[in-house]
Parts: structure tokens; sequence; C-alpha cells
């Protein structure tokens, strides 16, 4: 047993232990609890605690003290070597000041599981990432507990998918997942706070994709001093890659601050960016091939659409919405249409086929789209909101079919993706021409995916369908 000592105490933290209780109790009576429901991980900084110790104890926070968990998942990303692969530590415990922190049995487990981790304690010998987050957990945490110490090596997504598919199973409320990782680098304050809040954003979509789209689009951006968004992002899509396939995995804001915020040491010129973020469960969960909306979920997203037009027309606004107190229905990624009328005539209508989003924020987008950007239409002005009549057309998830044998005319739209072409036909359109299904198939793949009239045969062929829904139907409700 070879224990693995402090690396990073008096540089990162106080190495006496007085002191760093102390430094401790500081933060967590600076930051308060935000949440409703416990975590299923938190998403913090590791940072020296004199820049991000408030931030990460807002993230600590949110946990119950007198939780007792069964495993704790410290995942990182390495900063101090190269390797393929993960590495997780198993010759020992970890050190602190504030004591002893055991390593879990099942590190080992999942070493002689999976080929591609290791336990190598070369990456941790140096590493800060996981170590400054023990503190917090023997300061917080009121009952005994261990960890499962993982670093990341390289750069690779596969990593990151094979790490996911390995920790899926431990996703649990008897479980903890701590991604220990800063946002932006070096940038000013100023462009830090909008690089970390765009990550934050795209973050909660609670999409993989979106997550890398929106790191590589503001790493490409050209912003003076930024050299990453996110320096732990191979950690952070890790647990991306775990919670977006469950539909009632919703992430939540705690703090946002950056070193410039620092009393003692800030300097706005030249930042790194913090952020405390959390994964909760809401109730609920739906199987995407039995999607469908209840009352009280329409009415919901009507309520939404009518608070979003009412604020964005009237104050230029969009309020965040509380993903925590929606259903699961509501939070799948879902297409959908919103249609303004006034008198009976067309006032606006937009919409979004394929989004990677919820449809809660899939709706909101939409009704500000319709009300502010149709074309057709000048925008709409705050003495004609009230007199507005809602219609919403939600498209059901996709669903890959076998067979064209599946498809039902009149009932189901139709997605056809070969290659980077693609083109869809709504249900109704079917039933408008008077289509024979060699008919549908034909026209979508050669008029709307540009892939010749047969070219559906060797394509991937979805279906979904429409519900539509007028808001006078639900007056009263």
């Amino acid at each position: 047993m070879v224990d693995r000592k402090p690396a990073v105490a008096e540089a990162f933290y106080p190495s006496d232990r007085k002191e760093l209780l102390n430094t401790l109790e500081g933060s967590f009576n600076r930051t308060k609890v935000v949440l409703d429901q416990q975590p299923l991980a938190v998403i913090v900084p590791h940072a020296g605690y004199v820049f991000s110790g408030d931030v990460a104890a807002a993230g600590y926070k949110q946990i119950d003290r007198d939780r007792k968990f069964k495993h704790i998942f410290i995942i990182a990303s390495s900063h101090t070597m190269y390797f393929e692969g993960a590495s997780i530590y198993t010759q020992g415990d970890f050190v602190t000041p504030l004591g002893k922190v055991k390593v879990d049995e099942l590190g080992k487990d999942l070493v002689e599981k999976y080929t591609f981790i290791n336990n190598n304690p070369e990456p941790h010998e140096r590493e800060h990432s996981i170590e400054v987050q023990l503190p917090f957990l023997q300061y917080w945490l009121k009952d005994p507990f261990t960890i499962v110490p993982i670093v990341i090596g390289g750069q690779s997504q596969s990593t990151c998918k094979n790490l996911a598919d390995a920790l899926t199973p431990y996703l649990s409320e008897e479980n903890l997942f701590i991604v220990s990782s800063d946002f932006s680098h070096y940038p000013n304050s100023s462009d830090a706070t909008e690089s970390d809040n765009l990550m934050a954003d795209a973050i909660l979509k609670n999409s993989s994709s979106s997550f890398m789209k929106t790191k590589l689009i503001g790493e490409s951006k050209g912003v003076s001093g930024l050299v990453t968004a996110m320096c732990g992002w191979t950690s952070m899509l890790t647990l991306l890659d775990i919670t977006e396939n469950r539909n009632n995995i919703v992430y939540k804001k705690v703090l946002y601050q950056n070193s410039g915020d620092s009393p003692l040491y800030g300097d706005k010129s030249r930042v790194v960016g913090y952020n405390a973020i959390c994964a909760i469960k809401v109730e609920g969960k739906v199987d995407k091939n039995q999607f469908s909306l209840n009352e009280e979920d329409k009415v919901e997203l009507f309520k939404i659409v009518r608070r979003t037009i009412t604020r964005y027309i009237n104050d230029g606004k969009i309020d965040e919405i509380d993903k925590s107190k929606l259903s699961a229905n509501l939070l799948v990624e879902a297409g959908a249409f919103v249609t303004l009328k006034k008198e009976g005539q067309l006032r606006g209508c937009i919409g979004s086929f394929n989004p990677e989003k919820p449809l809660c924020e899939v709706v909101q987008s939409m009704a500000i789209s319709s009300a502010t950007q149709d074309y057709r239409f000048t925008p709409v002005v705050s003495n004609e909101i009230s007199d507005l009549e809602i219609e919403i057309s939600v498209l059901t998830p996709l669903k890959r079919i076998k067979s064209i044998d599946e498809i039902v005319l009149g009932k189901h739209g139709i997605y056809i993706k070969k290659g980077a072409r693609s083109g869809t036909f709504l249900p109704q359109v079917a039933n408008a021409t008077g289509w024979t299904l060699d008919d549908f198939l034909g026209h979508c793949a050669q008029d709307k995916a540009g892939i010749g009239w047969y070219g559906w045969k060797d394509a991937e062929i979805y279906t979904y369908e429409a519900i539509v829904f007028e808001e006078q139907e639900f007056k009263g409700l």
C-alpha cells in the first residue's frame, strides 16, 4: 500500500489543518443552498481556493451533509502528463491535511474489467484536480466515504464514451459523481464571463454534441487570451455521455465566478472561469418510442409561450425555464412549431424540426421566432398579445424504422438521411397530396433530400408524429 500524499497543499490550499478548516468554513458560509433536489452529480472547479473556493463550496453545499454514498466517483482530466485511456489510483489511499480518504475497491474491479482503464499511479502523482476536491468532501460530509479517483488522459472522445459506458450503471441516488473542471483560461473577465455562460448553457442542454459544438465554436472565435473554453472538457463530456440518454436528468446552475472576482488576488485582465453546476433527477421517465403529452403538459407549454412572448416583447428578456418543475415529457428532445393567429388570421408560424434541446426550450424559442421573425408579418406588438390565439404542433421524437411497412400514411411524417443530406415530409403531406407510399418516399428522397427518387432505399429512414393542439381547447384549465 502506497498512500498518495498531498502534492499541491500550500500552493492550492492551506497545508495547516486549522487554517484549512477556517478557509473551508468561510467558503461554505458565503454560499447557499439553491436546489430543491439532491444532485446526482456536481461540476466544480479545481483551482486555488483563494480563487475558486466559494464556487466549489457552492456546488458541494447542494448535497445533504447526512447523505451516505456507496461510491463517489471523481472524474478529472490530466494536466501533468499525456497518456491514452483513463487511470484509477488503486495503490493506496489519498492523504490531505484533514486526514486520509479511502480509495474504493471498485476501482480495482474497473481496472480488471476494462482494457482502456489502467492503474498507473504516475498520472496521479502531481495531478491537482482530484486532490483539491477532497478537503471539501471531508469538511462537508458527516459520514465516512470512499472515492474512485479517475484521471482521463489525452483528448479522445472515444475514451470519454468508453468510460461513460463503464460508469453508466452507477448513476443513481446511492452514488455521487464529481466532475473536476475549471472553465475558460486566460481571457479578460468580460470575455471569460461570456464564454463560461455559453459553455454552462451547453451543459444545461444535456447533449454531448451541443457541448462539443459550443466548445469548438467558442475556441475558434479568436478571443484574445482564450486557450480553452473548459480545461476538463473530457471529464464533462464523459458525464454528458452518461446523462444525455436519460430524459429525467436536468442540469442546474448554482454559482459562477472567475479569478478576477478574488478580493485579494483578482486580476480582471487575465482570468480563469469557474462554474458550479449540478445534475438532478426529475420525476418520471419517458420512453421516446411511447412519447405523448397529457393535458397538464399541453397547458404548461401554452403558459411558456404566453409568458415568453409577453416578457420578450415588453422587456426584451427571456426567462430561464425551471426544468426541475416540468414533467419528463417536456424534457425530451423534440421538434415543434408555434402558430400565432389573430381573429382567425395567421399572425406568425415558425418551427424547428430536429433540435438538440428539450421540447420546452424549443417551444420557447419558436414562440419568440413566430412573434418577431416571421418575414411574412410585422413583429407582434404589446397591445396585440392578449388577442393572440396560440396553436402548438409537437413533433414526436424520431424513431428509426427497419422496414417501410412501418410507415402509416397520414399518421407518420418521415425523415430521410443519407450522409450529409436529409429531408422530411410532415404527416399531413400524404393526405393533402393523395400520394402512395412509394410517392411519399420518392418525393421526399428526390425533392427534399436531393438523393434521387430511389435514394431512400439505402438511406436511414425515421418516422415521427405530429401532436397538434390549440390554446382555446384548454381555456379554464
